[in-house]
């Protein structure tokens, strides 16, 4: 004889969410992801920078450690087509290192579309002692600076060390 299943009340389980449930865990998802994604879009854009600036770090001290190491001046320029300095135009198109003879050591390819990198200077001459030819100061920016305005600097001593620093100006040439 069973009891339970014949004479009682039967209980009934629910194995899923009702409509109300699924609406109010749906907003709430909403809300999170309207908050998560601006801020997912600046980190986007500061790694991209930060990139952006460890690479030209990594540029000017390959030129000095080559200039060193060669007893000889290299040059770290702009380069548009990777082979010879650029006279005109940013170093968004690319960088090169060369050294006296003017073989190319290390060429950089262009910088991502919509990033700039701008400098008064066009080139920089590391002397054998590793000294550079003159200071210099390059800063990475958004092309439009309405979706970020995370800038990197990047500064170059007579003495040859490069350094990045962060700045929020906003102001890309």
């Amino acid at each position: 004889m069973n009891v339970g299943r014949a004479g009682g009340a039967r209980r009934r389980c629910s194995a899923g969410f009702t409509l109300i449930e699924l609406m109010v865990t749906l907003v709430v998802l909403a809300v999170l992801l309207g908050i998560a994604i601006p801020s997912f879009t600046d980190v986007t854009l500061a790694s991209k920078l930060r990139s952006q600036a460890n690479e030209l770090v990594a540029g000017a001290q390959l030129a000095r450690s080559e200039a060193i190491k060669r007893n000889q001046p290299v040059t770290f320029c702009a380069s548009a087509n990777g082979s010879t300095c650029a006279s005109s135009g940013g170093w968004e198109q690319g960088w090169i290192v060369r050294n006296s003879g003017g073989t190319v050591v290390q060429a950089h390819p262009a910088a991502p579309s919509g990033y700039l990198i701008s400098s008064a200077v066009q080139s920089i001459a590391f002397q054998p002692t590793g000294t550079a030819s003159a200071s210099a100061v390059l800063k990475v920016c958004r092309a439009s600076p309405d979706e970020g305005d995370q800038e990197r600097l990047i500064s170059i001593s007579v003495t040859g060390r490069a350094s990045v620093s962060k700045t929020n100006d906003g102001t890309c040439p």
